[in-house]
């Protein structure tokens, strides 16, 4: 293989494992968007109540290659379609599988 054979494989492997579909979600409260794989959970808001409500909704946004992302993972929407009219809990969950495929979803909890 000649030396820009070997240079053109390094960089295409270097930015296919750079983490492109997670960087349709930079900014939101996850950690790993740019790993070989992440799956982790973090939570934005807590009202002043200790308990989470009788009722939970999610609303999911999917990307590959950070070229191709659909979905709707807004709090307002998850609570829609869980018809809850008050929010007292809200996480997050980010899954990225080699920078191909990245998901984040948002969960609500309420009454």
């Amino acid at each position: 293989m000649h030396l820009l054979q070997k240079l053109s494989v390094i960089a295409v492997l270097s930015m296919g494992l750079s983490g492109c579909a997670g960087a349709a979600f930079i900014g939101r409260p996850v950690i790993g968007t740019t790993t070989l794989y992440a799956a982790t959970s973090a939570t934005e808001f807590i009202n002043e109540q200790t308990r989470l409500g009788t009722k939970s909704g999610e609303g999911c946004v999917t990307s590959i290659l950070g070229i191709v992302t659909t979905g709707d993972a807004t709090a307002t929407e998850a609570a829609r379609k869980a018809g809850i009219n008050r929010v007292t809990h809200i996480d997050h969950k980010f899954e990225n599988i080699l920078g191909l495929y990245a998901k984040y979803c948002v969960m609500v909890y309420g009454d």
